[in-house]
């Protein structure tokens, strides 16, 4: 699922490309993408996107008359920059068309679950899209550490639900944890006051310098390969590979459908964490499908 710093590079790429320019035509291929009918998706022909916004991992595209047409990517939503007129592939959930090229978004995956709503009114916009997390770029330590402790969770679920923090989930929260060299069941409750400033630093820095890295493939073109799997991740995906800090074998906790990869050297002080006896301790803080654990189902 695309995460701040894939939807921040989006957002920019949209800037370029769609911002100022008008909509001449909306196709909607996907039976169930549209998830709003009132005002209808066809009264933003003729119009021009004003803006963009981000909430959480939704991406807003604003526009007069207080009109907000927000994407959610999910896990296998994805967005292309295609040249005026192409038809697409069989994976086109909806194509917005002007007359420099086509936007279209696209979801690689048999279960359909990217989803599209145009609404009115910014009051409406937060009522239905805004989740409370905080933004970890926009505050300070203080803030930080009581919005981290007000509940007693791992820091693997603190730092992925987004009642908590916008915009992390589950493929750059196991980035931040490796940089803080912290492990990911350690609870809230549990951490010292460097542990909490060492992980606030390390949100910080991990989320501009992967957000820096994707910009600089970009350039000034149009996203191409979004993906949760980097190469350039030290932990996230990489199970038996080394550890960029240490060359250890990263190592998982595999739990329901979901699997989170750390070292244990660098964050658990060289043990491994054993799936059987996570089990009884994460099966009230650990969700059981990646959308849960992102936290935008």
């Amino acid at each position: 699922m695309p995460e701040y710093p894939d939807v921040t590079v989006y957002l920019e790429a949209l800037e370029r490309h769609v911002v100022g320019h008008p909509i001449e035509k909306i196709r909607v291929k996907g039976i169930s993408v549209l998830k709003t009918y009132d005002p209808p998706i066809s009264l933003l022909e003729g119009m021009a996107p004003t803006g963009t916004r981000r909430l959480g991992k939704r991406l807003i595209l604003t526009f007069d008359d207080d009109l907000f047409l927000v994407i959610h990517l999910m896990v296998a939503g994805r967005l292309y920059w295609r040249d005026a007129g192409a038809k697409g592939n069989k994976n086109l959930l909806a194509a917005f068309e002007f007359e420099h090229g086509q936007l279209q978004l696209t979801e690689a995956a048999s279960k359909k679950r990217a989803s599209i709503w145009l609404l009115r009114g910014e009051e409406q916009l937060l009522e239905d899209h805004d989740r409370g997390g905080l933004e970890p770029l926009e505050i300070d330590l203080a803030t930080f550490a009581e919005r981290l402790t007000a509940q007693n969770r791992t820091l693997k679920r603190a730092l992925t639900m987004p009642t908590i923090f916008s915009g992390i989930g589950n493929a750059y929260s196991d980035e931040i944890l490796l940089h803080a060299k912290l492990t990911p069941v350690k609870r809230t409750g549990q951490l010292s006051d460097e542990e909490i400033e060492r992980l606030y630093h390390s949100v910080q820095s991990t989320l501009v310098d992967f957000a820096d890295r994707i910009r600089a493939e970009v350039g000034d073109g149009f996203p191409k390969k979004v993906t949760a799997f980097r190469p350039d991740m030290g932990v996230h995906g990489k199970f038996n590979e080394p550890c960029p800090v240490c060359d250890s074998p990263v190592q998982r906790i595999v739990y329901a459908s979901n699997e989170v990869n750390y070292c244990a050297t660098c964050q658990n002080n060289g043990k491994r964490l054993a799936d059987r006896s996570l089990s009884r301790l994460l099966k009230d803080d650990w969700p059981r499908t990646i959308e849960e654990l992102d936290g935008d189902d």
